[in-house]
């Protein structure tokens, strides 16, 4: 093991050094080339050195880096915020900046129990959120969480929270229904959960408006959160969306809330706000959460050190304006349209790959032993690890996963590539991919 002290995800292997990015590519010290098909974690939505980004990065260095926000506001962050709110779903009227997804999770969270407070309801203590999801690594968002794998370790120091089924129609839905029917039982059991609880005990119901990296993209069915918003609604319960992920443009919308035609109460954003840049994320706030805190308390019980810092809002607006002024949100639908025909037309009809599903350039591929029976793989296979290591050594950068199905057994490739992916590495990404399942499967 080469020496390092960093404190790495792995103890037992020091990754490659990253020493330079272009465009889809990452270099590392070696000279090896990877394209980058995975965004990292579904985060360089611009791809690596794009030069406006930076350009406006280096002019606020410039002026101003820092300065905290319990005494100043700054320009920049004012401008970023009107930027979100003039493009956010209906109803949303402020922005909560902080670091990143768990912490935008955590401050959606606490806001929504502040808003409860704020209006004489502190009875409302409970959080309903989903199986197969994920919601950050914080203890908070990990609680609402349902990502087995990562909850296990820590769930004697969890808050209590309530795991509905999520929206999985490959595994999940029925012969006999339809996809409307399917959903419409799902926000059945939603209500019948908050019957359970006690309509005026629940907070909220957090829920990833495309399921992320735990399940591997999964895409709702149409209705489904039409029909979660109706309950929460008819019990006054809050919606919050999770768009961490799926979010910002990454599905061909800029919300992908916009496609499901809902408006929650809360969303959470980061990865593609910022673009990998700066760490950035954010909270999205319906004017009836603020109105709340500003006619009562008036300030938000919260607060991190690097809350609304300059050069991450900098990075930020820029990647932002980027994507409007290129019209990267049409680009990202044909390009979905064209990454979905290339994984169909190579893994269509592949024996061990059960399911192809996604979004605009947000796509999961699911493994199967058995696809007549979808039965998963034997964990012990570690196939998701195999297949990383494959795709690696052919320059290739996906993002498998283990424990798809329960949280153990399962495995899937999650690909988010940059929204300036060209055509012809959209085939090199699948053509790469190809191979290094056939070697992690031809391994097993």
């Amino acid at each position: 093991m080469t020496r390092t002290h960093v404190f790495h995800r792995q103890l037992q292997h020091t990754p490659p050094v990253a020493v330079s990015g272009q465009g889809v590519h990452l270099t590392d010290a070696e000279g090896k080339k990877y394209i980058d098909a995975s965004g990292g974690a579904a985060v360089s939505c611009l791809g690596h050195g794009h030069p406006d980004v930076l350009a406006a990065m280096h002019a606020q260095i410039d002026t101003l880096a820092y300065a905290h926000t319990s005494f100043f506001t700054t320009a920049v962050a004012e401008e970023l915020a009107d930027e979100l709110v003039k493009t956010a779903p209906e109803g949303m009227s402020h922005v909560y900046f902080v670091s990143g997804g768990s912490e935008a999770m955590e401050a959606a969270m606490k806001m929504a129990r502040q808003y409860f407070v704020e209006t004489d309801q502190p009875q409302r203590t409970h959080f309903i959120a989903r199986r197969q999801s994920y919601h950050g690594n914080t203890l908070g968002a990990l609680a609402v969480g349902g990502n087995q794998w990562r909850r296990e370790p820590f769930a004697p120091i969890l808050i209590p929270a309530t795991h509905v089924a999520p929206c999985y129609p490959y595994r999940e839905q029925l012969g006999h229904e339809s996809p409307e029917q399917y959903g419409q039982r799902l926000a059945d059991e939603l209500e019948q959960e908050i019957r359970r609880l006690g309509p005026d005990t629940v907070i909220a119901f957090v829920a990833e408006t495309l399921g992320g990296a735990t399940a591997g993209v999964l895409v709702p069915v149409p209705g489904y959160f039409k029909a979660v918003r109706e309950v929460c609604d008819r019990h006054g319960v809050l919606l919050i969306l999770d768009e961490v992920m799926c979010g910002m443009g990454r599905t061909g919308t800029l919300h992908a809330c916009d496609f499901e035609g809902v408006v929650p109460d809360i969303m959470a954003i980061a990865k593609g706000l910022g673009g990998g840049y700066q760490p950035i994320g954010a909270v999205l706030a319906h004017q009836k959460i603020v109105q709340a805190m500003a006619s009562g308390s008036g300030f938000f019980q919260h607060g991190h050190t690097y809350l609304g810092h300059a050069v991450a809002c900098a990075a930020a607006l820029a990647v932002q304006r980027v994507i409007t002024r290129d019209g990267l949100l049409a680009r990202v639908r044909s390009s979905g349209a064209r990454l979905e025909g290339l994984l169909l037309d190579a893994f269509g009809a592949h024996p061990q790959v059960g399911d192809i599903r996604g979004r605009g350039l947000f796509w999961g591929i699911e493994l199967v032993q058995d696809r007549a029976s979808k039965q998963p793989f034997d964990p012990a296979h570690k196939l998701h690890a195999r297949i990383k290591k494959e795709a690696m050594a052919r320059g290739l950068m996906v993002y498998p996963m283990g424990g798809t199905v329960d949280g153990r057994y399962g495995d899937h490739v999650l690909l988010a590539p940059p929204f300036i992916t060209s055509d012809s590495e959209l085939a090199q990404i699948v053509e790469r991919l190809d191979a290094a399942i056939r070697a992690a499967l031809s391994s097993l």
